[in-house]
């Protein structure tokens, strides 16, 4: 670890540079915006995608898209990014201590004395107020299916100091909304959501154990387990596993979810989401450099384009 001292303006670390937070927000609502990651849309994409993955592929299994699912795309849009802001408050709250003495991490809203615990608790708990409201909007089903989705985001900041796999944590936190979209159209879990999900769950391995490689020196130093540290010199052939898995469930949901109702144009073009997913993957896997910080940073910033591809093809399908 370095000595380096947060920017004096506020500025977290690893934000995406001239972001609108720093830019544009109101001065006063700076921290709080920054403790919801606001400056760092990307775990907004990587909460909401797999909510779309859900949503496209219901409408493509009973054949039958309803207005209402546009309103189920826009409250999962909104939900998304009050829900990531409430879960990374809540990460920020239980963390502080640590983030304290990890470099990347140190200029964070709390450690850098930006926001104080009561202000972040309060922050918190408006964020999942209005995300309720939007969930009450669902059928009974997904709304209690959004009430259980608490329990991994609030069990997830603490898996990193009791298991070297938290990232299985955060991927069963992140892909929950492919259970809800799927249920708030048809209002059931079915089997083709449940088999989404876990392809969710490995994708989330995947891009997660390579953010982890930023601060695994860091890590090692106050005890704090991940699958990078885990994987160590090994990440590349794990990361290869991960690829599969999530190609291989994708596409088995695709076949669960279009078999019956889908034709074969509308399966196949489905079925070329997962396959072009996974050489996005690969192409991460040929350019991944675990000893380069911001190499490892700009590849977890891809997984945006990574996970609307197979929306892409879920939307053509649904055209034919």
């Amino acid at each position: 670890m370095t000595n380096s001292q947060p920017s004096p303006d506020g500025q977290v670390a690893d934000a995406v540079s001239d972001n609108w937070v720093d830019t544009l927000a109101p001065v006063w609502s700076r921290p709080y915006l920054r403790l919801s990651r606001a400056d760092r849309p990307i775990g907004t994409w990587l909460l909401l995608l797999p909510c779309l993955w859900g949503l496209t592929l219901a409408m493509l299994h009973d054949q039958t898209p309803r207005w209402e699912d546009a309103w189920i795309a826009f409250g999962c849009a909104l939900g998304a990014w009050l829900m990531r802001g409430a879960g990374c408050t809540w990460n920020d709250i239980t963390d502080r201590d640590f983030d304290g003495q990890v470099e990347r991490t140190r200029s964070r809203p709390i450690p850098s004395g930006q926001v104080t615990v009561r202000g972040a608790v309060i922050w918190m708990c408006l964020q999942s107020l209005i995300a309720l409201g939007i969930l009450l909007t669902f059928n009974t089903a997904a709304i209690l299916l959004g009430i259980l989705a608490l329990v991994p985001v609030a069990v997830y900041p603490f898996a990193k100091r009791f298991t070297w796999w938290p990232q299985v944590f955060l991927g069963l936190a992140f892909n929950w909304g492919t259970l809800l979209a799927w249920t708030a159209h048809t209002g059931q879990v079915e089997a083709p959501a449940v088999v989404l999900y876990l392809a969710g769950i490995a994708w989330t391995l995947f891009y997660d154990t390579i953010y982890a490689h930023q601060d695994t020196e860091d890590d090692a130093l106050i005890g704090v387990k991940s699958t990078a540290r885990l994987f160590g010199e090994k990440t590349a052939p794990w990361l290869r596993r991960f690829l599969m898995a999530t190609v291989g469930l994708m596409g088995i949901a695709v076949i669960f979810a279009a078999v019956d109702a889908a034709n074969m144009l509308a399966m196949v073009l489905a079925l070329g989401g997962p396959w072009a997913m996974g050489w996005h993957m690969a192409w991460q896997l040929r350019g991944l450099d675990i000893e380069d910080p911001a190499k490892c940073l700009q590849l977890f910033r891809a997984n945006r384009d990574t996970g609307a591809i197979p929306l892409v093809f879920f939307c053509a399908a649904l055209l034919v």
